[in-house]
């Protein structure tokens, strides 16, 4: 290292003892201060130099592929380096000098609040996707763990069947995390809903799979424009498996792909079970009839009877007829009421004779006045109290009784028997298995087997189904996927809106497609026409839901995978029951076929039947927005009128060469049609043009 002393002007170095010596012994203290200087200098661009290169190496430390971690959270990238996903670490940050990177695995042990077990690991399962195994373990703090994550201007889809229902969801106001479990979001409408699952997918091509093993907690803020996921044990119905301690854990699988339509494809391949077989065709084919929204629980054998004689007199075809609650005397018991069915075998022999098989309505509900109250509470066949020693009491829609325990194989066998005895005895065709959400369960309990997860119970419940699943329908559904019945949406209000309305069927039935239930029935034609929940007309005992709202609900059921009927056309007008005729039969030729055809697809791929316009138009912005038309496959997309008055509505054609219901033709797509005439015997539907 050279040192350069400047000389100052005039002077004149001289050899010997020069006058310039004793000079230079009072100025040369300036000059051996500035070389100190420049040392320490040099010195600190040294330290600099070597804390910005272990900063740099501590940087490097903390990406893993197009992952870039910090004490806060972490981003993940896409090929083009756009951020397509955020999550904040909200309830504690990590301490990164206790961080380390191995191979693909990049790991801290120390948190702020203390020891953790904390990776990211990176896996390439295919060219295309990247996908990132992330955990966050508490090893000392027994609180929350909680991680946000960011909508980054993108739309995200499923996560959860609910009661007013947006496509792509919607996060309006600010939610506290709630226990992520299944519920009955008729009776509780700010609940999650009976279908359900831990994942959720986004336009930015980037999907989230939450691990089974998490005490799983969902919120939201609408202000922070954020998903809030949480693990907590305190104050939840979640417990820690046998043996562990109650130390919370948040793990989840992040992946990123080409474009949302591949990344939905890989995750449920990977992830999702796949029905074994397709439930009975002539349930695609035919609409099923049920008497509930019309006669409600004061069903009698004759108005049975009855129902079955009009569905023929009026020209119309049956898969089966479905007997609803009530016909038993009591809540629990598996047989009928004898003043409300006196002859009962009877009754199914004249409706075998006139073509129609019968189904009937089931519960896990055993009510405290029902003669197998005793028979259940003597086998010990109930869901406990926590003690294990005595029957939890439960309050349903029906009354207050016990609920059967399925994970106790002999509570499973008695119920099991107990439906196969009636369906022998008088040629019941399957059965409508109703409820099983765990919101059902009392808020303390005890089962045979214990429940990390109290959605397990509604897993348990499902399985139930299996025996008679041919013509059987759920309305619940959790891990459930390769249950191979039908999956009903819970029951609709007569109304128009997106709450339990018109409005609402395309974002469900889209939503529970997405998470991997493709044998969906939209619930009945018109709604369930409850008092004081119905758009319509009544007389005092008896509501009609309004005469265009029936229509328009008609129309977009014959594009659904089965139709359901239950106030019955001529219920209204002979117009009314020629729309129905004609769009019956419609269903039947051109929907039921295509529907069949992607239902045996289903079994191997585990794709939608009634898809999203986005299947098709992967990098289309209006595209993500729709959510009142749809396909069903790739190539008949439909655009129901939704809005009460209209005989027009704005249609969007995704790219490509698309053919009218009316024979017209579009080539110059994307396009939309601003106020695209529709009759209100008409529905609009397009199909693709090779």
């Amino acid at each position: 290292m050279y040192q350069i002393v400047p000389v100052a002007p005039g002077e004149q170095q001289t050899a010997g003892g020069s006058p310039m010596k004793k000079k230079m012994s009072h100025e040369g203290r300036p000059m051996v201060l500035a070389g100190l200087l420049g040392c320490v200098l040099v010195l600190a661009a040294v330290v600099s130099w070597c804390y910005y290169s272990a900063s740099l190496r501590k940087a490097q430390l903390l990406k893993a592929e197009l992952l870039d971690l910090n004490k806060d959270g972490f981003i993940i990238h896409n090929m083009t380096g756009a951020v397509v996903f955020s999550m904040t670490f909200r309830s504690g940050t990590l301490d990164l000098d206790s961080c380390s990177k191995e191979g693909n695995i990049l790991s801290c042990t120390q948190s702020d609040s203390g020891k953790l077990n904390f990776f990211i690991q990176t896996v390439r399962p295919k060219d295309t996707v990247i996908c990132y195994r992330v955990r966050w373990e508490e090893l000392q703090s027994k609180r929350s763990v909680e991680h946000a994550m960011a909508y980054n201007d993108s739309h995200w889809y499923g996560g959860a069947e609910t009661a007013t229902q947006y496509w792509p969801i919607r996060i309006q106001g600010e939610k506290e995390p709630e226990p992520f479990i299944t519920s009955d979001v008729y009776s509780n409408r700010d609940a999650f809903g009976g279908i359900l699952e831990r994942y959720w997918l986004s336009s930015n091509a980037t999907a989230i799979k939450i691990n089974d093993s998490v005490p799983f907690h969902l919120g939201w803020s609408e202000k922070d424009r954020t998903l809030r996921f949480q693990a907590r044990y305190q104050d939840s119905p979640f417990k820690p498996a046998e043996g562990h301690q109650a130390l919370p854990e948040l793990s989840y699988r992040v992946c990123v792909g080409l474009d949302v339509t591949s990344i939905h494809k890989y995750m449920v391949r990977r992830y999702f079970p796949k029905p074994s077989k397709v439930p009975s065709p002539e349930v695609f084919k035919q609409p099923l009839w049920s008497t509930w929204a019309l006669h409600k629980t004061a069903v009698t054998q004759d108005k049975l009877l009855q129902y079955a004689s009009d569905i023929t007199e009026h020209g119309f075809t049956c898969s089966h007829l479905e007997l609803d609650d009530r016909y038993t005397s009591d809540y629990g018991e598996f047989d009928f009421d004898p003043q409300k069915f006196p002859n009962a075998s009877g009754m199914f022999d004249k409706l075998r004779e006139d073509g129609f098989q019968v189904s009937l309505w089931t519960h896990p509900f055993i009510n405290y006045d029902s003669i197998n109250f005793g028979v259940a509470v003597e086998k010990g066949l109930f869901v406990r109290e926590p003690s294990g020693e005595l029957p939890a009491l439960v309050r349903w829609w029906n009354g207050i009784g016990g609920i059967l325990d399925f994970t106790n194989p002999e509570a499973r066998e008695w119920y099991s028997s107990q439906l196969h005895m009636i369906k022998t005895r008088y040629g019941v065709t399957s059965f409508k298995f109703d409820a099983g959400e765990s919101s059902y369960l009392p808020r303390q309990f005890s089962t045979m087997v214990p429940l990390s997860d109290p959605s397990t119970f509604t897993r348990r419940y499902t399985e139930m189904v299996i025996p008679f699943s041919e013509r059987a329908e759920l309305r619940v559904g959790y891990q459930s996927q390769d249950i191979s019945c039908f999956f009903r949406i819970i029951d609709r209000d007569s109304v128009w809106g997106y709450e339990l309305g018109l409005k609402s069927i395309i974002p469900t039935v889209l939503t529970i497609s997405i998470l991997g239930y493709q044998f969906v029935l939209p619930d009945m034609i018109g709604g369930n026409a409850y008092p004081n929940r119905t758009t319509g007309t009544s007389d005092g005992k008896n509501v009609l839901p309004d005469r265009e709202l029936y229509i328009r609900w008609l129309e977009l059921s014959a594009f659904m995978p089965a139709m359901q009927f239950s106030i019955p056309p001529w219920a209204y007008d002979n117009e009314v029951v020629q729309i129905a005729q004609k769009f019956t039969e419609l269903h039947k030729t051109l929907v039921a076929p295509r529907v069949l055809e992607l239902a045996g697809e289903v079994l191997d791929t585990g794709d939608p039947i009634i898809r999203p316009l986005w299947w098709i138009a992967i990098n289309d912005e209006a595209a993500y927005k729709i959510d009142s038309q749809f396909l069903i496959g790739d190539d008949l997309m439909v655009a129901p009128v939704l809005e009460p008055g209209k005989q027009e509505r704005d249609i969007y054609l995704p790219a490509g060469r698309w053919r009218s219901y009316k024979g017209e033709h579009f080539d110059k797509c994307p396009m939309y049609l601003t106020d695209y005439p529709v009759d209100l015997d008409e529905i609009a539907f397009f199909t693709w043009v090779h």
